[in-house]
């Protein structure tokens, strides 16, 4: 048996976005913590790349019933009550952290943190750094992490959770060289984030492969909702290689109109009263019908207009987007921008209690890979506010587990590294195989679903799940790795599109009519572990 690098800590947090940068300076308070990222700190994953904002309840006028009543409306009543409790009444003070640590947010003219209205919201509660909020957010607190003892592993693919009997133990990860690196702690925190990677066009950054759905529900935990993926409504359509770059709902939010090529306001045959500003799975739905039924734009999208706004206002509200469009030959103050749904969040996830640990001892969740929180939709500016919520949760959860011998299954670490040597003589290319499951996956369980359809997708990822892959040296073996977890995450959300009999929220089935609303549906959560699946039945 080849030598491994060996790692003991208190807190062991897989994940270094918004959520386990916050879980990390958290734990650190308790013990040796040690955060392991597969990129770079403070620069992967979709924290830094969010642009809307944080929602927060700062101004008298507004409450957090408010907050938590249309957080439950958008998210379809599909929401874990208690979870949605705790982001409403706390995102206040995390937000109050971030400042005190140094963030530095828009203000109004009295000085406070400014806030602005984002889609499903009664109230404008979106706190906001022009269009630059992650980055601010992720600057802050990796110049907060600096200030603590955690150790970092950076570009350090996790690829394996490790057990001691029933309770996770640590972790097995690879770095860039292909060298093993295993990880033994007394808790760990799951922080990676989404994985619409597994969709043709997405949002997420190229580390959104749904690593930590996979790794969470291999090692036993269940997950729930899975079939809930968020398509934003506003992508843009070109150039092609910039297909599904986000356009935050920040433009909506600063008075952006949707028109189809006719010029028509279309909002107004979906939503007339909260028109541009609903929630996201209504206008995306709304702008895929759009384009359907062929009054879309010449690149296959619909018009995001903001001409009609002081340029003023879109040169220091909407910066990146200005600069974002000026590269793309277009310039958003003298025309509209073309935009078409992008894959971009996934409301699923492992499912957590309201202190962040899972169905399986010694695991904590966090921020995206975590579900219950957003219920069927989430709305614009929760996902920031719940990555510092809920991973200052977590990290305070998993720094106070008490400590205990470290070890790990020398048996299940020798499978793992015989499924890595197994890589080598395989003879699937991974970026073949990861090429075809994103457009399965676009075409067969995007915004609008059928039985039939999600069937053929569940074949054609059985199929690639079946390939062995290749890896030509050491240093693919990640790549191996992230395909792997690809058709995992890929597997949960058609496995659990095919549990939900119903259309709520992000989810559609175009073959199913129905009687009830969401308020009043039969169905709760759909859940899926290793020895368990189902469909939660709810009674009215």
């Amino acid at each position: 048996m080849r030598s491994d690098e060996l790692v003991d800590c208190h807190v062991l947090v897989i994940g270094s976005g918004g959520a386990g940068v916050r879980a990390a300076i958290e734990a650190s308070q308790y013990g040796e913590t040690v955060l392991v990222s597969k990129t770079i700190v403070g620069k992967g994953g979709c924290t830094p790349m969010a642009e809307g904002g944080f929602n927060a309840v700062l101004a008298e006028k507004d409450s957090c019933l408010g907050h938590y009543e249309d957080t439950l409306r958008g998210g379809a009543y599909l929401n874990d009550p208690d979870l949605a409790r705790v982001l409403v009444d706390e995102a206040p003070d995390r937000m109050a952290d971030l400042i005190r640590w140094g963030a530095v947010f828009d203000v109004d003219d009295l000085s406070c943190v400014a806030q602005r209205p984002f889609g499903g919201q009664r109230f404008p509660r979106t706190c906001y750094a022009g269009d630059r909020t992650g980055h601010e957010m992720m600057t802050t607190l990796t110049e907060r992490l600096a200030d603590t003892k955690v150790e970092t592993y950076q570009e350090v693919s996790i690829i394996s959770l490790l057990f001691t009997g029933e309770q996770i133990a640590g972790a097995m990860g690879i770095d860039r060289n292909g060298e093993v690196i295993l990880f033994r702690s007394d808790s760990t925190v799951i922080a990676t984030g989404g994985g619409t990677r597994v969709f043709d066009i997405s949002t997420n950054s190229s580390s959104g492969t749904g690593d930590g759905y996979a790794l969470g529900y291999r090692a036993g935990a269940e997950v729930i909702d899975m079939e809930q993926v968020q398509f934003h409504p506003t992508g843009a359509v070109y150039p092609y290689d910039a297909r599904g770059r986000l356009v935050t709902e920040a433009v909506r939010g600063e008075g952006g109109l949707l028109k189809n090529k006719l010029g028509e306001r279309f909002m107004t045959r979906y939503d007339p009263e909260r028109m541009e500003l609903s929630t996201r799975d209504v206008v995306s739905r709304s702008i895929a019908t759009e384009i359907l039924e062929g009054r879309g734009t010449k690149h296959g999208g619909v018009y995001l207009d903001v001409t009609h706004l002081p340029a003023s206002q879109v040169e220091s509200r909407l910066p990146v987007m200005l600069e974002q469009f000026l590269k793309f030959g277009v310039d958003i103050r003298l025309e509209p921008m073309e935009v078409a749904p992008t894959a971009h969040h996934i409301m699923g996830g492992l499912r957590i209690r309201p202190d962040c640990s899972t169905t399986v001892q010694g695991l904590f969740a966090c921020g995206e890979v975590a579900g219950g929180v957003h219920g069927a939709n989430r709305l614009g500016g929760n996902a920031l506010a719940e990555t510092q919520v809920f991973g200052k949760r977590a990290g305070e959860s998993a720094g106070k587990t008490q400590a205990h011998t470290k070890g790990h299954d020398t048996a299940q670490v020798e499978t793992e590294r015989k499924m890595l040597d197994g890589y080598f003589t395989g003879v699937s290319d991974p970026a073949g195989v990861s090429k075809k499951l994103k457009l399965s996956m676009w075409e067969g369980a995007g915004i609008f679903r059928t039985l039939s359809a999600l069937e053929q997708t569940r074949s054609v990822i059985q199929h690639l799940q079946s390939l062995p892959l290749h890896a030509r040296a050491a240093e693919n073996l990640v790549e191996c790795s992230t395909v792997k977890n690809m058709l995992t995450t890929a597997s949960l959300i058609v496995e659990s599109a095919l549990l939900r009999p119903e259309s709520r929220g992000a989810h559609v089935r175009k073959d199913i009519k129905q009687t009830w609303t969401p308020e009043t549906s039969p169905f709760g959560h759909t859940y899926l572990s290793r020895s368990c699946r189902g469909i939660e039945q709810v009674s009215r």
